[in-house]
């Protein structure tokens, strides 16, 4: 009969045991937590920014997600991680548009000079136009096919904002301050004539052989622009 060495008993786990090794764990620190969130944030500011370009130019059903992969330099996969679908990430990029675009429209108050805010208000948005015109094309693109994808952001935040700036602008009017002018169109009037620039950009260059980013012509235009829209809302005497 041969001698076998005995296998000891497999040794049962008591729960104080399993709680002990759960909690050697080493949990993530803040910093370690804030820079992984910074580098998917990161991340998702390069895939819209690559999809913004390519949405801005063949649209929503003329991109792909794998040209936007390409550009992002992610792979399909992981552009995925950081957005379900295709749709998501273009209203992802339509929605950070609308931020940038309406923000300044934000700052109208009551307690303003009207000449001065709407003065300043043509400035920023012909900034606007000449930093960002494939957002401002993108936008108009999506507006020029009914906004199927935006509808809601349209009819209910923008029109919440342009409402209280309408109410702004009627108090600047009834003040005096302002010639009577319908407000809402005189933000429709605002919008048109500086986002004209970023919109049609191209016909611009080719009419005059320059665009925004030449300082004098960027002058120029704002000149232009404030003179016909403020010499029309000055009060009458």
């Amino acid at each position: 009969m041969t001698n076998q060495t005995p296998v000891p008993p497999r040794r049962r786990l008591t729960a104080s045991k399993t709680a002990k090794i759960k909690g050697s764990a080493r949990e993530p620190s803040a910093s370690a937590v804030d820079r992984r969130s910074r580098m998917i944030e990161s991340k998702r500011e390069t895939v819209i920014d690559a999809a913004l370009g390519l949405f801005s130019r063949f649209g929503l059903y003329g991109t792909s997600l794998d040209q936007i992969a390409t550009a992002a330099d992610v792979s399909k996969t992981n552009l995925l991680y950081y957005f379900d679908s295709k749709e998501e990430l273009y209203v992802s990029v339509l929605r950070q548009l609308l931020e940038v675009w309406l923000q300044p429209l934000q700052t109208f108050a009551a307690d303003q000079d009207p000449i001065e805010a709407i003065k300043g208000y043509l400035r920023v948005k012909l900034e606007l136009s000449r930093d960002y015109p494939a957002e401002s094309r993108l936008f108009c693109m999506e507006v020029m096919q009914g906004a199927p994808l935006m509808l809601a952001e349209l009819e209910q935040p923008l029109r919440e904002l342009v409402e209280s700036k309408v109410a702004v602008i009627q108090g600047w009017i009834d003040a005096g301050k302002l010639a009577p002018v319908e407000p809402r169109h005189l933000i429709f009037s605002l919008w048109a004539t500086t986002q004209h620039y970023a919109d049609f950009r191209v016909q611009i260059e080719a009419v005059t052989g320059k665009t925004l980013d030449d300082p004098v012509f960027f002058e120029e235009a704002l000149t232009s622009l404030q003179a016909l829209i403020l010499d029309g809302i000055r009060p009458r005497s």
